[in-house]
Order: structure tokens, then sequence, then C-alpha cells
């Protein structure tokens, strides 16, 4: 080595252009860091437009279904980011999962209900809100079904975006029916089930509300205040989690398996109470186990509600991937059904390279964009505990069954929110009858100023109305898009 290699000055010039490299490369990670995320869903998105290519070879059709795979991995993308963190959000927000943990939970769970048990509502996705008939031709339903597969992606992308958790499956019905106006006119609407959906706005988040503060009172008397809360819950958590079992069992029995066996509402209910007394019994000396050495206090009883809090997300999410999928795959399903057969009529079958699209594109979704929702949901509408987080979970359970059993139609994100404002409404209400029972025991007690009793307030306002409003406008503003998506792609393939 020689002696200028030495040379202190050059060491000098070197450091510097290191620290210019070093501060390049960090300058260039904090600008790359939020393109990250856009950059993997659009690898994501070419990959489904390739693979539907590749698949159904290189012909004007082929193309067609392709485009149409870039629009059904962009909406499975947004169902991912928006619509999964209603069922994970409870577990985070009340601290039983991480959110590395309830992602990757999540992922798996709900791309296992979408692959095995995710295909029995595509056809009325795809069908049941216009008439196929009433397409003057398999091009234009074509169309229509492209136009509401976009229309609801961007409509969901931009509820992310501001942080309101909406229905995808409103996005996706309000899709197909302004599609479908626009190309057959409002006869080729079916009315009769845009009413009942309509009715789902109110129907959905009053029923899981109820049943969320209905839990959360039981909780309450029961356990929380008693005197022995240790042993109260003893005997009331695994009745509780045998609930939540035969809830789960019954849903899955009625959503989740029906491709390979078909069963009545009785059936289901009778296998459900099966395994929810099984689930019981074994739940049991577990508890029983766990409450060994746990002090008397309400800290103590979160430990007991951790594990059944987390079983519950992995089942809500299986739950989710068998019947959301279709939001993201039952217009793709339609229009690869009409561009192979060339009719819009028959039964319409769903290739497993459609389903993956929907099941990994939900998974994907999540991981990329859903934290966002995901704290939003969990923790900024009220505070939840494991206890409260069990209700949401369970109220979500139950309420579907009930809809089902009424012939009722509901939207799970709804439910999920409406329970989550339930439980803090029902806190709100608790903590005030309270403060009134403390006040009549003991008459010479002031009463709370205004301003106190306005910070006593649990649920943030604000976060409903900006909920409330985003549910309500959903259908029509999906619809409206997608009517001038239709009209845009009728002008350039016309």
């Amino acid at each position: 080595m020689s002696d200028n290699n030495l040379d202190p000055r050059h060491l000098e010039t070197l450091d510097r252009d290191l620290g210019r490299l070093n501060a390049a490369e960090k300058a260039l990670g904090y600008v790359a860091r939020p393109m990250v995320a856009p950059g993997l869903s659009l690898v994501f998105i070419l990959a489904a437009g390739l693979l539907a290519a590749l698949t159904m070879g290189v012909t004007t059709s082929g193309l067609v279904i392709a485009v149409a795979a870039v629009f059904g991995a962009y909406m499975a993308l947004n169902i991912g980011a928006n619509d999964v963190a209603n069922n994970m959000a409870p577990a985070v927000g009340a601290n039983a999962l991480s959110m590395g943990g309830a992602i990757l939970i999540a992922a798996i769970f709900e791309s296992a209900g979408a692959l095995i048990a995710g295909g029995d509502v595509v056809s009325t996705v795809a069908k049941g809100i216009v008439a196929p008939e009433s397409a003057a031709s398999p091009e234009i339903f074509i169309w229509a079904m492209m136009a509401a597969l976009l229309s609801a992606a961007l409509w969901v992308n931009l509820a992310t975006w501001i942080g309101a958790p909406v229905s995808t499956t409103h996005s996706v019905v309000g899709g197909v029916m302004g599609a479908g106006i626009a190309s057959a006119g409002f006869g080729a609407v079916n009315w009769g089930t845009m009413s009942a959906i309509a009715a789902s706005w109110v129907i959905s988040p009053a029923l899981g509300g109820l049943v969320a503060a209905g839990f959360l009172w039981f909780i309450k008397s029961r356990i929380i205040y008693q005197d022995d809360k240790i042993a109260a819950a003893r005997r009331w958590v695994p009745v509780l989690v045998g609930i939540m079992a035969g809830a789960f069992s019954t849903y899955l029995a009625l959503k989740g398996i029906k491709k390979i066996v078909k069963i009545d509402f009785s059936t289901a209910l009778l296998i459900g109470a099966v395994l929810g007394v099984l689930t019981w019994l074994v739940v049991r000396p577990i508890i029983r186990r766990q409450a060994v050495g746990l002090e008397n206090r309400n800290k103590s009883l979160k430990t007991l509600f951790g594990i059944p809090l987390v079983v519950s997300a992995a089942f809500l999410s299986f739950a989710h991937g068998a019947n959301d999928v279709a939001n993201a795959v039952g217009p793709l399903a339609a229009i690869v059904h009409a561009s192979k057969d060339g009719t819009v009529t028959g039964v319409v079958h769903i290739p497993i390279w459609v389903m993956m699209i929907g099941a990994f594109g939900i998974s994907f979704g999540l991981f990329l964009f859903g934290p966002k929702l995901i704290r939003i949901v969990g923790s900024q509408i009220t505070k939840l505990n494991p206890m409260r987080a069990f209700c949401v979970a369970l109220s979500a359970a139950i309420t579907v069954i009930v809809a089902s059993w009424l012939g009722l139609p509901v939207s799970s994100t709804h439910i999920a929110v409406g329970a989550i404002f339930g439980v803090g409404l029902f806190r709100e209400w608790y903590a005030e009858r309270r403060i009134v029972s403390a006040r009549k025991a003991l008459p010479d007690t002031p009463a709370p100023a205004r301003g106190e009793r306005q910070r006593r307030k649990l649920v943030r306002r604000s976060h409903l109305l900006t909920i409330a409003a985003a549910w309500v406008i959903t259908v029509p503003a999906a619809a409206v898009l997608s009517g001038l998506i239709y009209l845009v792609i009728h002008m350039i393939a016309g």
C-alpha cells in the first residue's frame, strides 16, 4: 500500500463521500417507504392479469378476462384493507393480539375460508341484483360487471383512505345496480333485494349493538361486580365460551360447508348446541387452572378472556373469507362464464384461479393496508378490553345466525362496528346509572357539572357520524360511479 492511500486528506474525503451516500440512502428509504405497499399491490394486480391471460389464452375474450382479473384483484386488495379490519380490530384494540399476530391469523383464516367454503354466494352477487337476461348481449353484461367491479373497488379504496369502515358487499351491490341501470334501465334491477339491503343499514348495526350490549351487561352483573370475581369467572366464563363455540359452529354449518353438504337451519342449531356443550365441558377445567392464584380484581379477568377472544377472531376471519370473497370474484366469475359460454344464463362455476385471486388478494390487502382501519375500529371509537371485545365477536356470530333465521340481509361490517358502538354506549348508560344510584344513596353528593358529564362520554361521536354517513351513501355512490364507468367503457368498446 502506498503512502498516498494513508494521506489524512484522502481519508477525510472518503468519510465525506460515505456520509453523503449514507444520507442519500436514508433519504431514498424515507421517500420510498410510502411507495412500498402500492408497489407490491401493483405487482399483485399485474400478476393476476397475467395469470388470467395465460389461463384463458391470448385471445380477445382472454384479454377481456385478464382486464377483469385486474379489477377483481384490485377489489380483493381493498376488501382486505377495509373489511377484514372489523374482525381483527376488537382483539387488537383489547391488546389480546399484536398487530402482526392479527394480520397473520387473518391472512391464514381468510384464505382458508375463501378457498374451502367461498363459492356458495358468488352466484347471488353475480345474478341476484340485476337480471342477466335483461342485458342485450353477453358483451353488454360483461361491460356492466367490469364497471361494477371497478366502481366498488374505487369506492372502498376511498373509504379506506378517509378511515371509514364500509360494507364491501354494499359497494358491490351498488356497483352492479348502477351498471345494470346504465345498461338496461331501471326495470333490470331487483328492487325487492335492494329494499332489503337498504333496511340492513339499520338492522345490522342495531342488532349487533343490542346483542353486544346484552352480553356486556351479563358479564358486568354476573362477574365484574360480584364480591368474588374469580369464583364468578370460573362459573360463567366456560358458559360464555361454550355459547361462542356453539354460535360459530352453527354459523359455519350454515355458511361454511354448503359445498360439501346441505344443512338446514334446525340441523345447524343442533350441531352448534352439541359442540357448545362439549366446549363448555372441555373449557371448565382449563379456566379453573387458569384462575388459580389470580387476584380478585378486574385486571385478572382479562387473562381468562384472552384465548377465547383470539379464537373468535380466527373464526370470524374464516367466516368472512367464506362469504366476502364473493365481493371480489362474483362479478369476475360472471365475466368468465359469459366470455367462455357466450351466454349470461345458467349456473356460474368458479374456476380455482379466480378463487385464488380473491383469497390471496384479501390477505395481501390486509397485510399492506389493513393496520390503519384496525387501529380506528379497535381503539378510536371506544376503549376495548378483552371482555368488551369478546362481546363484540360473540355478537357478530349470533347476529348473523338470528338474521339468517329471520331472513334478514345483514352486513358483517355493520354488525361488528355496531357492536363496538353498542358496547361503548352501554358503558356510558351503565356508568350514568351507577352515578344516579350513588347520589340516591348519598343525597348530599353534588351533581357533576355539564363539562364533567361530557368528559365521561365513552364513544367518539365524530366517528359515529363519519361512519354512518359512509354507510348511507355507499350504495348510491358506488351506483353512480359504476354507471359513469359503464358509459365510458361502452363508448370505448362500442
